[in-house]
C-alpha cells in the first residue's frame, strides 16, 4: 500500500496511551505535537462510548430486552434500555460479571433463541503490571456452548472504523490507526483501506506483527515513534 496524505489519525488508548491510569512516557508531548498537524485526531478503543453507542443502536433497532453483562460504570450508557424479562445478551469487560452463574444464565438465554451481542472480542488487554482476558474469551466460550455467533459491534468491526471517519469526510485510505492490538487495532483498521502503526506497547507481545496477512504499514516502539512517522513519512 502506498503512503497518501494523511487527513485523520485515529488512536488506541489503553496500551498506547496509557496504562490505566499511567501515561506511557512521552505520549502527551507526542500528542500536544501532533495536534499541532493540519489533521483530525480522534481517540477510537473499545471501552469508548462509539462503541457502546453502537451496541445501544442495535439494541433498540432490534427492540430487545438485554441481559447486560457490563461493568456497572457503563451501565449508564444504556440508560432507559429496559431489562426486564430478556430476550438477548449483551457482554462487554465486565470481570466481576464472568462467573459460572451469570454464564450460565447467558447460556440458558441463547439457547432458548435470544441473540448475543457482543461490544468486542478483544482477547486480552494490558493493566500496570500484567495481562488480563477481555470479554473474547467469554463471548467465544458462549458462541462455541451454544453453537452461534455473536453480533459484534466494536473493534475490528469495518462499520466501527469506517463510522469513526464519517464526520471528517475523509476516504480510509487517507486514515492512519495507531494501536497496541494487532489484529483489533492493525488488521481491522488496515481491512477497511487504512494504514495501520503497530506500536510496542501495552499488550504487544514480540512476533505480533506477523499473526496477520497484512503486515502493519509500521512496527513502532511507542506511540512518540508513531507520531514520528506520521510527520515524517504521511504529512
Amino acid at each position: 500500500m502506498s503512503a497518501n496524505k494523511i487527513k485523520t489519525v485515529l488512536i488506541d488508548l489503553s496500551g498506547t496511551i496509557h496504562v490505566d491510569d499511567e501515561e506511557i512516557s512521552g505520549s502527551k508531548e507526542s500528542l500536544t505535537r501532533l495536534r499541532s498537524q493540519n489533521v483530525n485526531i480522534k481517540f477510537i478503543t473499545n471501552t469508548t462510548k462509539e462503541s457502546k453507542q453502537s451496541a445501544r443502536h442495535v439494541i433498540e433497532k432490534r427492540n430487545v430486552r438485554p441481559f447486560m453483562m457490563v461493568d456497572d460504570r457503563a451501565l449508564e450508557d444504556f440508560k432507559g434500555i429496559q431489562t426486564d424479562n430478556p430476550n438477548a445478551v449483551l457482554i462487554g469487560l465486565a470481570p466481576d460479571k464472568f462467573n459460572y452463574k451469570t454464564m450460565n444464565t447467558a447460556f440458558r438465554l441463547i439457547q432458548d433463541g435470544c441473540p448475543l451481542i457482543a461490544i468486542h472480542k478483544a482477547r486480552y488487554y494490558k493493566k500496570t503490571d500484567e495481562l488480563a482476558l477481555g470479554p473474547g474469551p467469554f463471548v467465544t466460550a458462549l458462541e462455541y456452548a451454544t453453537d452461534t455467533t455473536a453480533h459484534t459491534v466494536g473493534k475490528p468491526q469495518a462499520s466501527f472504523f469506517l463510522s469513526s471517519v464519517e464526520e471528517f469526510n475523509c476516504r480510509p485510505e487517507e486514515c492512519v490507526m495507531i494501536g497496541d492490538d494487532v489484529r483489533d487495532d492493525i488488521n481491522g483498521a488496515q481491512k477497511t483501506g487504512m494504514l495501520g502503526i503497530l506500536v510496542k506497547t501495552g499488550k504487544y507481545r514480540i512476533g505480533d506483527e506477523d499473526k496477520i496477512n497484512s503486515k502493519p504499514f509500521k512496527v513502532v516502539d511507542d506511540f512518540q515513534q508513531a507520531v514520528e512517522v506520521i510527520e515524517n513519512e504521511l504529512m
